[in-house]
């Protein structure tokens, strides 16, 4: 076991590969590349049987070098630490702060691997037999470490968060909501957030070391007690969602009054466009309507067009619905003159 120190200077404990599950793993890889770089050997002096003697040996030199040093380093970046052998047995390569590797730790790794499996591969046997951690020295000039990721099922039993009764959850709800999460500071939720997302990783010991230490921060700082039989686990994990749950709620209320106040601001804005463009015609003022009607207008079917003269003159000609004249356009036709008064001797006036 390994006592690795993360960025958020969290001590976490990682079960490291040993000798005879590397060397099993560098076995399945070396059968891998070396299936692969015969088959690619045979088709080149297959397909190319005029080419020179030396000519072949370049090839043949240059795809050495690539299945030996280019193709385990592309596979080790792609993958993220994890070849075809460590993938079998449950291995991964794994910087020294326990993050994930990058092009240049693997270029390294492969580069010194030259050195390490040279001469029966007696130069990484001897440095992982030296080494506390089972490093050979590709893994000390890269700063790497092989972890077995795949645990079997009682080490995974034992790194995983106890089960809790759902009465005991129920009734954390109330001491939680009143919890003041003010003192804690930014560095023990980092600290709590990384062990408790490498719980399948980490041993039994020193995860419940972890969780005590961290348990017992956070009760200084909080003021709130572990409940009897509950492990400092969980009680981290309760108070690490209490803590997002309301940083969720303070988001959303924020956002609800961003979004108000973008209401509010938006409708006072005088002489919104209108969504659909007006028809074009004569503009309201010159039709005597109030200015109000301007303002969000409604396109509608177009007016009709002026009948014909002809028409004109048959309307015209039409009687009236009583019987009586047509009536006359007094706007045009001249003022009639008042009417006289009535003689004595009788008569009438006559019709305006």
């Amino acid at each position: 076991m390994s006592e690795l120190v993360t960025g958020e200077a969290v001590v976490l404990g990682l079960r490291t590969a040993r000798l005879p599950s590397r060397a099993l793993a560098r076995l399945l890889d070396w059968l891998v590349y070396t299936v692969g770089y015969t088959i690619l050997l045979i088709a080149l002096l297959a397909g190319f049987s005029d080419l020179e003697p030396a000519a072949v040996m370049a090839f043949a030199i240059t795809l050495l070098v690539f299945f030996t040093v280019l193709l385990p380093t592309l596979i080790e970046t792609l993958s993220h630490g994890r070849s075809l052998g460590k993938t079998a047995l449950g291995l991964r390569v794994v910087r020294a702060d326990g993050g994930p590797i990058r092009f240049r730790h693997a270029l390294v790794r492969g580069l010194v691997g030259i050195i390490d499996f040279g001469v029966f591969a007696m130069p990484a046997v001897v440095a992982s037999l030296c080494s506390v951690h089972g490093n050979r020295l590709g893994d000390v000039f890269a700063g790497t470490l092989v972890i077995r990721e795949r645990l079997p099922q009682s080490a995974r039993d034992q790194g995983t968060v106890p089960p809790v009764p759902p009465q005991v959850m129920h009734a954390l709800g109330a001491e939680l909501v009143a919890l003041d999460l003010s003192a804690v500071p930014d560095g023990l939720w980092l600290s709590a957030r990384q062990v408790l997302s490498r719980m399948g990783e980490l041993d039994q010991p020193v995860a419940a070391a972890l969780g005590d230490r961290l348990a017992a921060e956070m009760v200084r700082r909080t003021g709130w007690q572990v409940p009897v039989g509950l492990p400092s686990l969980v009680y981290l994990g309760a108070v690490l969602m209490e803590r997002q749950r309301r940083e969720w709620e303070r988001a959303s209320a924020a956002q609800l009054q961003a979004y108000q106040a973008y209401q509010a601001a938006h409708a006072a804005q005088p002489g919104r466009p209108a969504p659909v463009p007006p028809q074009p015609g004569p503009p309201v003022r010159e039709l005597g309507y109030p200015q109000a009607a301007q303002a969000a207008p409604v396109p509608s079917a177009p007016p009709a067009p002026p009948a014909p003269p002809a028409e004109q003159a048959a309307q015209a000609a039409l009687p009236s619905p009583a019987g009586f004249a047509r009536p006359v356009d007094v706007s045009k036709a001249p003022a009639a003159p008042p009417a006289a008064a009535p003689e004595s001797g009788g008569g009438f006036a006559p019709p305006a």
